[in-house]
């Protein structure tokens, strides 16, 4: 059966920041865990956000991972000298909860806090 990760949070970007996020979904394409990426309706003032949740096998961590490191690593695009930033939560169902803080053009790990326990631990 294999061993199962939830994987919820967003990533914070400007409008040319979500143009290339969207050129590395696409490029990671699976036509499966893909489709855990989604966004509002319709933009809403200044900042763009792009919400992900989906269960993937363990397996697939690292082609995840892979694509959000890619996206921290994006440029500001204008003088406020913004990066893409962002929070995701993974819940491992052997390993417990792990906090994705996505800053400073990088993703750092980090145990999640107790008080998230409730979401699956």
């Amino acid at each position: 059966m294999g061993t199962y990760v939830s994987v919820r949070g967003w990533l914070e970007c400007d409008e040319t920041q979500l143009a290339a996020i969207q050129q590395i979904i696409d490029a990671h394409d699976d036509n499966h865990y893909t489709n855990g990426w989604g966004s509002p309706r319709k933009h809403v003032n200044w900042t763009h956000y792009l919400f992900y949740g989906a269960d993937m096998r363990a397996s697939a961590l690292d082609w995840f991972t892979d694509q959000i490191r890619e996206m921290a690593r994006l440029p500001p695009s204008d003088g406020d000298g913004d990066l893409v930033q962002g929070l995701f939560l993974a819940t491992h169902e052997v390993e417990g909860t792990t906090e994705w803080q996505v800053r400073d053009g990088r993703l750092f790990n980090a145990p999640a806090d107790t008080r998230h326990r409730y979401l699956g631990e």
